[in-house]
């Protein structure tokens, strides 16, 4: 590696065994990197990894100072549809970044550049869903090579206060109607609960049978009926739920469970990954939206310092009566001069992708950034 930072030594890991190892050291990482979102936990990549991940695929660039790990980069090598080195966690994970320990940022940051640098011979780095004032950024900012950002999807965030003070920003009339919501979820009896760590198994499975039941006759994503979607979930909300980066809530009305919630948790944000409610909801006319927005501000924004409440990937329309803020992810590309091709293939492909979504929706291209 260059010489900026002497004292950091650069590994390359490829080995599945030896990255279920690392969970320990991982996690203090993770902990000590303030950018961090519950997608970067060792309990998700490599859970993702073991119900995802392709046999040879694996490439984590682990930096250490004096043998204590002080960044890393879950990345994998794919081959399709252009050869890239992108990161783990594929589409079910909403933000994607790397690990910088705040006390080596910068030295972390120009060590994972080199070495991602002599990964980028044969491939292209392409690295997206970052959130704004992600690690990641702090890397682009090092490469020396060419190098392209893009927006990525749009991502949508409130304050992490009580539902009280988030009504506070509606305009009367629909605030009025909020309150009336909340009201009427007391009459009907409705109660929640944050399920402990050790009954996180079933109640994940309650989660994606509701899901189902959600979605019945609709349509939903194919990935969450399938078996290793759920074994996901339960492989890695466990542990993270023990360790504070995960909250599942379970909703019940009439002494059943009539909806499940799982928000994941880290120092900056938290965030609504995903529900499932009965559809009986719909026929007491709950508003299921404001049950699990009220719940969910009720338990983040206790007074335990999280910054935003993030409603995560997409736009739904139903997000945007509560007045978020739209908070862009970012789409890091970076190549050598031998690789700056892929680079312009990958750029041209989502220019174009988002130029079709703009004709469809009628609105005016954004202005560039680069």
């Amino acid at each position: 590696m260059s010489g900026h930072g002497s004292a950091l030594s650069v590994e390359l890991c490829t080995d599945e065994r030896a990255f279920a190892e690392l969970a320990g050291e991982w996690e203090r990482l993770h902990r000590a990197c303030p950018s961090a979102t519950p997608f970067q936990s060792h309990a998700w990549l490599h859970s993702w990894w073991l119900s995802y991940g392709r046999p040879g695929g694996l490439r984590l660039v682990l930096v250490r100072r004096g043998g204590e790990l002080v960044a890393a980069a879950p990345l994998m090598r794919v081959h399709h549809p252009l050869p890239a080195l992108v990161p783990i966690g594929g589409a079910i994970t909403d933000f994607h970044d790397v690990l910088l320990d705040a006390a080596a940022a910068t030295q972390g940051a120009w060590a994972l550049a080199d070495a991602l640098t002599d990964m980028a011979r044969t491939a292209l780095v392409d690295f997206g869903e970052v959130r704004p004032g992600g690690a990641m950024e702090r890397v682009y900012l090092c490469w020396r090579g060419p190098r392209h950002r893009l927006r990525d999807s749009v991502c949508l965030e409130l304050p992490a206060v009580p539902v009280n003070e988030l009504v506070g920003r509606l305009s009367s009339r629909h605030a009025q109607r909020v309150r009336n919501k909340v009201k009427r979820l007391a009459r009907l009896g409705v109660e929640w609960r944050v399920v402990r760590h050790d009954e996180s198994e079933a109640a994940l499975r309650r989660l994606l049978e509701l899901h189902r039941l959600q979605w019945q006759g609709r349509k939903v994503s194919s990935e969450h009926l399938r078996p290793r979607f759920l074994e996901h979930l339960v492989r890695s909300v466990g542990p993270m739920a023990r360790s504070g980066q995960a909250a599942v809530m379970e909703f019940v009305l009439d002494g059943v469970v009539v909806a499940v919630n799982l928000n994941l948790l880290s120092g900056e944000m938290a965030g609504t990954y995903l529900y499932g409610f009965h559809p009986r909801l719909r026929e007491r006319k709950v508003d299921v939206a404001a049950m699990l927005l009220h719940a969910s501000a009720e338990h983040l924004g206790a007074g335990d310092g999280r910054r935003v409440l993030s409603l995560l990937r997409g736009d739904e329309p139903y997000k945007y009566r509560w007045h978020p803020e739209t908070v862009p992810n970012q789409r890091f590309l970076l190549a050598r001069r031998r690789t700056l091709p892929l680079l312009a293939l990958a750029a041209g492909e989502a220019a174009a992708r988002a130029g079709a979504k703009r004709v469809l929706r009628g609105s005016p291209a954004p202005a560039g950034h680069r």
